[in-house]
């Protein structure tokens, strides 16, 4: 941030977004669920992992022998993310939270190249990738039509506010 610029206080809140539209939370609070750590039970079944930023290589790839160095040129860290044991589906979650027209704009129309290169990533794995966004209502501006049909046209997704869990699979 720029000393005496502008936009870096949103930054906080966009924090608060990311702690508001916790997965862990949202899941724990669903009838039949509960998360232990990281990990999402039904019932006394294992059926999931929570893994966001460095945890998705830490906890998924490294202990299956997966070097991200030898598939993809960088590091990604998702916000959130979901492996979602039933049906081997690794839900990558992005939160983007807007209060005036800013980077956000553009890192919207990157979804299709990082969904790529974490198919790409998860590859070795036989695990299917799913990339979803949750935004706040700034992104309801009609300036926006554009870019969320380019979403889904490259079958990404988005929700505002939160994400139906009934998405990644979660049914009470």
């Amino acid at each position: 941030m720029i000393e005496g610029g502008v936009g870096g206080a949103s930054t906080l809140t966009g924090l608060a977004f990311e702690r508001d539209t916790s997965l862990k939370l949202a899941i724990s609070n669903l009838r039949g669920y509960r998360v232990a750590g990281d990990a999402v039970y039904q019932g006394n079944n294992l059926i999931g992992t929570l893994l966001s930023k460095g945890s998705l290589y830490s906890r998924l790839l490294a202990p299956r022998g997966v070097d991200y160095r030898n598939i993809v040129s960088k590091k990604l860290l998702p916000d959130d993310a979901f492996l979602n044991l039933t049906n081997q589906t690794l839900y990558i979650i992005e939160k983007k939270y807007q209060q005036c027209a800013g980077s956000v704009d553009e890192k919207l129309q990157t979804c299709d190249f990082k969904a790529k290169q974490y198919r790409k990533l998860l590859s070795p794995l036989n695990i299917e990738v799913e990339y979803i966004y949750v935004l706040n209502d700034w992104f309801l501006h009609d300036s926006y039509r554009d870019v969320l049909e380019y979403i889904t046209s490259v079958n990404c997704s988005y929700y505002f506010e939160r994400i139906p869990l009934e998405v990644l699979g979660l049914t009470e």
